[in-house]
Formats: structure tokens, sequence, C-alpha cells
């Protein structure tokens, strides 16, 4: 029988395995040569961060973020590394430049935004409450031990009916003998749940709105961890309830005295989370290099197609648009020029580039682009979460509309 004869005999195996992608190494794309003659001192710190992050971030974070755990071990590595700091000067510390901090952001971003969050909420948020409009006995109680992360912080703005709408919130502090009681809820709070302090803002006596530092042991503080996120899952956010919590006199901030001082806080963490967005974006591109040299396809790697070629081009030119803007504006930070809406240009403008680098990076992998493993679809899920943290884009925008126009479009 011919047919028999002739027919090609089954290997077993063939066509079946597939290579482990080795998709992680960094590539410090810098076409326009921003990065070129960065200092010593931001060098080292940037080398710590990724050091950290390649020898301990990378090799375990997948299984915290599947099984939305919080590795607090490494929480304490930052304090451990002098990365927690977000360029607050703290006794005893080197000085950390506002470049340096930025850098440190990205890298812990390249490498998971739990972790950069992590930052986030311990230095970028809860430290520069307390440095910036705290006494001199909350400093030397607080910074330190948060700076090594002997202690946590968490930052308690957000309600549950009051995001993006936060000048109307409705925690109240009441004025008692020898302090205050505070009622309300917040949502959303980092930290929130696992021990340490809270900086609570809340609406006083006088309407004026003020922050607290309230131990998360305090008799009526109770905080539920929200489960089901679908972004950064290997940190946890809490919803918080406050029922008549005492807090002595010497617990209020002495200089947060209105939603202004409020946004001093925020406004300063607007630029570390635009570099946050560029360490996510830097890691979509390197994974989607590394991914189309190594993939096969029709005989030849995909980076050999020309239509790959053009879109790794694309990414390229997104990802250097957002690093010339965000070291020009971390330059006039750094001179004390920096005003609110270039902070805001540079959180609305990273995070939509970083959406759309991620975008192109999950495409390009194809199906292997939404396997968790592979690094992108962690990436482009918690891009989700920090394109609308620290102000929602519409926010940014109308901040940055309020300035090109000088007529205020919030309702």
């Amino acid at each position: 029988m011919t047919g028999a004869a002739t027919a090609p005999r089954a290997h077993a195996g063939v066509g079946v395995a597939e290579p482990d992608y080795a998709l992680t190494e960094p590539l410090d794309p810098d076409m326009a040569g921003v990065f070129r003659r960065l200092p010593a001192e931001a060098l080292e710190y940037r080398a710590r961060a990724r050091r950290f992050v390649q020898d301990e971030v990378l090799p375990t974070i997948q299984g915290f973020w599947d099984r939305a755990e919080y590795p607090l071990h490494l929480v304490r590595r930052l304090g451990e590394l002098d990365l927690l700091r977000d360029g607050i000067d703290v006794p005893g510390f080197p000085r950390q430049s506002l470049l340096a901090a930025c850098l440190v952001q990205a890298e812990l971003s390249r490498g998971d935004g739990s972790v950069a969050t992590m930052l986030g909420v311990q230095g970028a948020l809860t430290m520069r409450s307390i440095a910036l409009l705290g006494s001199a006995e909350q400093k030397e109680r607080w910074l330190e031990p948060l700076s090594r992360a002997t202690e946590f912080g968490a930052f308690a703005l957000t309600e549950p009916t009051h995001g993006s709408d936060s000048v109307s919130l409705e925690t109240r502090a009441t004025t008692v003998d020898g302090g205050f009681l505070l009622n309300g809820e917040k949502k959303w709070i980092g930290n929130g749940s696992i021990g340490g302090v809270t900086v609570v803002w809340a609406r006083g006596d006088d309407e004026a709105v003020h922050a607290y530092l309230v131990p998360q042991d305090t008799s009526g503080y109770s905080a539920e961890v929200i489960p089901g996120k679908l972004a950064l899952r290997a940190i946890w956010q809490a919803h918080i309830r406050l029922h008549d919590v005492f807090v002595p006199a010497e617990a209020r901030l002495p200089e947060a005295r209105s939603f202004g001082d409020t946004s001093r806080v925020l406004r300063a963490t607007r630029l570390g989370v635009a570099w946050s967005a560029l360490g996510h974006a830097t890691a979509c591109y390197e994974s989607a290099v590394h991914y189309t040299r190594q993939r096969m396809q029709f005989g030849r790697p995909l980076a050999a197609s020309q239509v790959v070629q053009e879109r790794l081009t694309r990414m390229l030119s997104e990802l250097t648009r957002i690093q010339t803007l965000l070291m020009a504006l971390t330059g006039l930070e750094e001179d004390g020029g920096l005003t609110g809406p270039q902070a805001s240009l540079a959180k609305y403008s990273a995070t939509r580039a970083a959406r759309t680098i991620a975008a192109e990076a999950r495409d390009l992998l194809g199906g292997n682009g939404i396997l968790l493993a592979n690094r992108v679809a962690r990436h482009f899920a918690d891009i989700e979460a920090l394109h609308t943290y620290e102000g929602t884009e519409t926010v940014q925008a109308l901040i940055i509309g309020r300035d090109i126009t000088g007529i205020s479009a919030f309702a």
C-alpha cells in the first residue's frame, strides 16, 4: 500500500516544546541620551534598586501576586537598603536627591507595581506628610522608623464616596477634652490594616481639613483588606472604619490646616507616580524586545518582521518622549520651580504613554501576553491602577486645562 509506506513517521514531542522565555534582563533604553550624565549618587541609588529588583523581587513576586499576599519582608528590605525615603531628609541618613528618588521609583516599578506602591505609601505619602506638616516631636518619633521599615505607615484621605472629590471629605474630628474623636470611613488605604500608624485626614470643628496620626491599634479603628483586586495584588489596601477613635491633641499635624496643605503632599507625589509609569512602560518594552527576538514564527524570529520592528520603534518613541519630559520636569522641581499643573502634566502624560506601550507589548506577545508568568500582563493590570490613583486622568486634565484657559471647569 503506497500511501501507508510513504506516510511520515510521528516523532514524540515535535511541535510541543516551547522555550522558557527570558524577558527580565534590563535593556536601559535611552535613545535621546537623557540619562547619559546622571550624578554618581543617583546612579548608585538606581543600581541598588535594580539589584534588589533583579535578585529579590522578580524571582518571587509572581507567587505573592497570584495569591494576593503582602510580602512584608520586601518592605523591610526596602528599609534596610534605604530605598523608602523618597528623597525626604531624615537625620542619620545620607542625602537622597529628588532625581535619585525618582530613579528608585522607576526601578521598583520596573520590577513590580505593588513593590513600588510600598514606597509610594510609606515614603511618598506617610513620611512626606509628617516631614512637611508635622511637629519636631512627630518627626523625631516617626521618620527614622518609617525610613527603616521598623514601623509601617498609611495615608488615609480617600473615602468610599469621595475619591476624586476629596475636598468634600466627610470624616470628622470633634474636639474633646485632651484631644479629638474621629468618626468616618476611608477606602483604598495602602498599609491601612497591617499595624503601624495612619495619617487620617478629617474635617475639624472649624470645617478646615486637618491630619491626625492614628496608631492602628487604637480603640475604634478597624480595617478590612479589600478583596478581589485585578491590580496591585501584592500589597493590601484597606477599608477603614473610625468609630469614636480618640487621639490626643499632640497627634494632630500642626501644619495641616487646609486642603491646600493636603495638596502640597499630593503634588509632590505626582512626579513620583509619573516615574513609576515610566518604570512599568520600560518593563513592557523590555519584555517585548526580548520576546520578539526569542519567539520563532514562520521559520524566523518575530523581530525579523517589518511590522514588529515598526511597533517596537513606536514603543521606543513613546518611552523616549516620557523620559525626556520627566527629566525636564524633575530638573524644574529640583530648582524649586515645578508648578501644580506641570506635576499634573507629568502624571497625565506618563500614565497615558505607559498604557499605550503596555497594550502594544501585550499584543506583540500574542497569546503568551495574557500569561502572568510572561511579565507584561501583570504590568498591564498594575498600570490601570496607577492611571487612577493620585488623581485620575480627568482630574489632571482639569488642573492642566484651568492653567491653559484661566477658567475652572471643576463642577
